[in-house]
């Protein structure tokens, strides 16, 4: 790919004369622009890979000037052109860490060789960057990993600890009912921590893509009566779920488990955090070779200050106090969409609800 450099040159023969040298060492000039001020904008305009910037400029800022402007907003290389020499000068454009220094008169391999060293240090420092950020942004995920782990795991093994103490304490005297209540505890309390352990294994499996679609027929509805089902045996308070269904979307050809894993996820989240009895909405569309899929709740909403990190693993809302939760049930479903080749879409309203709207491609 051809380097795009923008040279900004009050002096006209001399800027054509850097142009053509630019083009015989096979570089790519965008532009040659006299002030400072226009090589601001064209830089914000073109964003260049090189900026090539004579200090004595028209205007009423000069190249430095232009230049400490530019790298305030763009990561940029800029390597400084001038015939001034003084140390006064030398230092101000030390100051803004410039990717290199040419003195007037140049040969042309002079510049090529500042020119490439530039480049390449910019390329270098790009990497560093994103490895930086990587590095960032992994430490805070095992920072919200952890943080999940110590709360969501707490409660079940206190669970289990407290009711298999008691069963040992008092096996002998307690009825078989008594018993019974304990044992479904320490098994409620098993499962939970098998799920959430499915569904870090999940977000792995979807993002080192191992997961492969699998389509196959499937009454639609019959599944999405089954999907309500069992989320409402799990609802402590019973919200109604209503389903509208396309008749068109009676039989689909889809990847019934990838459809479950989004549909269970924005339907167990729905109730989860809506009002006791409100009403929870499923809607179901097929048209256009697309199934389009919207969960609508009455529910606490989420802040806008959340929604960019809404489907980031282990992420939860600010607002959601103590209601108990992984923050990777919007994980797996953004991810689950990904896959399929789909798009998902989320409208908000602090206290009035939030809606949920997933499009999948139809084979």
């Amino acid at each position: 790919m051809c380097v795009r450099i923008l040279v900004v040159e009050d002096e006209v023969i001399v800027g054509m004369d850097i142009k053509n040298s630019l083009k015989k060492l096979g570089y790519k000039v965008i532009g040659v622009v006299p002030t400072g001020e226009q090589a601001i904008e064209k830089a914000k305009t073109e964003s260049p890979d090189l900026i090539l910037m004579d200090i004595m400029l028209q205007g009423s800022i000069d190249g430095i000037q232009a230049a400490e402007e530019i790298t305030k907003h763009l990561n940029l290389p800029i390597v400084f052109l001038t015939a001034h020499t003084d140390k006064n000068t030398l230092q101000r454009a030390k100051d803004i860490y410039p990717f290199g220094y040419i003195v007037k008169p140049f040969q042309e391999k002079d510049l090529y060789t500042t020119l490439e060293i530039a480049l390449a240090r910019c390329k270098a420092e790009t990497e560093i960057r994103k490895a930086l950020a990587k590095e960032k942004e992994l430490s805070e995920l095992k920072s919200r990993f952890v943080s999940m782990v110590s709360h969501e795991f707490r409660t079940p093994m206190s669970t289990i600890l407290f009711s298999s103490d008691l069963l040992k304490m008092y096996q002998d005297q307690w009825t078989i009912e008594k018993k019974t209540t304990h044992i479904n505890r320490i098994q409620t309390s098993i499962k939970r921590m098998i799920e959430m352990l499915d569904n870090v294994l999940l977000i792995g499996q979807v993002e080192s893509q191992n997961m492969r679609i699998e389509n196959s027929p499937l009454d639609l509805k019959s599944f999405c009566q089954e999907l309500i089902e069992d989320i409402q045996v799990a609802d402590r308070y019973q919200h109604p779920i209503l389903l509208d269904l396309q008749e068109a979307c009676n039989f689909v050809e889809v990847d019934s488990k990838i459809l479950r894993y989004i549909l269970e996820n924005l339907l167990s989240n729905a109730v989860k955090y809506s009002p006791e009895n409100s009403e929870v909405y499923l809607g179901v569309r097929c048209q256009d070779c697309q199934i389009c899929l919207q969960v609508k709740d009455a529910g606490i909403g989420i802040p806008l200050s959340d929604r960019q990190r809404l489907f980031e693993s282990f992420y939860r809302a600010t607002n959601v106090g103590t209601i108990t939760g992984t923050g990777l049930g919007l994980a797996i479903v953004k991810r689950s969409v990904e896959l399929y080749g789909g798009q998902i879409e989320v409208q908000s309203e602090l206290g009035e609800g939030t809606s949920f709207t997933v499009v999948l491609p139809l084979s």
